[in-house]
């Protein structure tokens, strides 16, 4: 097809720009050492990146461009950025360290989305394999936002946002599972009482917006591997050996055991 002739869907793909504008915002603002501003920037790209995946189905409006075009958004937004606030922010001072903890995250974030890309359509929908970028991104940006927001003043701030890092980038590239909630019906009937916990939620949540997504994020990252250890503390145990005393009886032995017909 000639490329004049070529087209996109743009209301889905006007998600995916904007997700890619906040990234991008989010890095200006870091160079800028306005780093709150680039950690808001970072969640708002989050929300944007879970809405054009939907309006896309609901709309019927799927298409490879867009596939293709939401994963560079994702690098832009969930790996570069958050490995460049977070370098700017505190792990500079670190030197040759902080700079190859910021790559580990970056290139953390290529691998895992290089390898969902090539997992569609064969891995089990209702996990994901390895930490998904928006989360990882939400630990370090959280970790700024939440530090900024209530002007916290914490001992040793900057090898905590060093280990948050290095957790959240080696976290994209495991074998642990994390639950996707992709198998929640929306339109699935509740119990009452849910409603009553949304509002809950929705009330924390706007009121101190940093310290609710943060904490929800870091209990997500670390729910993969408490429940990778409870799949291994379940495991059938091991067959028992059979005895070298029995290993060592030889056939004619056992010939000479059985019972004789006479």
């Amino acid at each position: 097809m000639p490329l004049r002739r070529q087209g996109i869907y743009l209301l889905p793909n006007l998600f995916t720009l904007a997700a890619l504008f906040a990234g991008f915002y989010a890095i200006v603002q870091g160079m800028n050492n306005q780093f709150e501003l680039a950690a808001v920037a970072i969640f708002i790209a989050m929300i944007l990146d879970g809405m054009d995946g939907r309006v896309a189905r609901m709309t019927h409006s799927q298409s490879a461009f867009g596939a293709e075009f939401d994963s560079l958004s994702d690098m832009v937004s969930f790996g570069v950025a958050p490995a460049l606030v977070a370098y700017e922010w505190m792990l500079r001072d670190f030197g040759k360290l902080g700079w190859m903890v910021a790559f580990i995250y970056c290139a953390g974030a290529a691998l895992r989305l290089a390898r969902f890309n090539t997992m569609i359509g064969v891995a089990d929908k209702r996990w994901f394999t390895g930490l998904p970028s928006p989360a990882a991104a939400a630990l370090v940006a959280g970790l700024v936002w939440i530090v900024h927001a209530y002007n916290l003043d914490v001992p040793g701030i900057d090898w905590i946002a060093l280990v948050f890092t290095a957790f959240a980038g080696i976290s994209m590239v495991t074998n642990v599972r994390f639950y996707s909630f992709k198998e929640i019906n929306p339109r699935a009937k509740v119990p009452f009482v849910a409603m009553l916990v949304v509002l809950v939620v929705i009330l924390l949540t706007a009121s101190t917006p940093a310290l609710v997504l943060f904490g929800f994020f870091v209990v997500y990252a670390l729910s993969g591997y408490v429940l990778a250890l409870l799949r291994m503390g379940r495991r059938k145990p091991a067959v028992e050996p059979v005895p070298r005393a029995e290993l060592d009886i030889s056939p004619a032995d056992k010939a000479d055991d059985s019972p004789r017909q006479d």
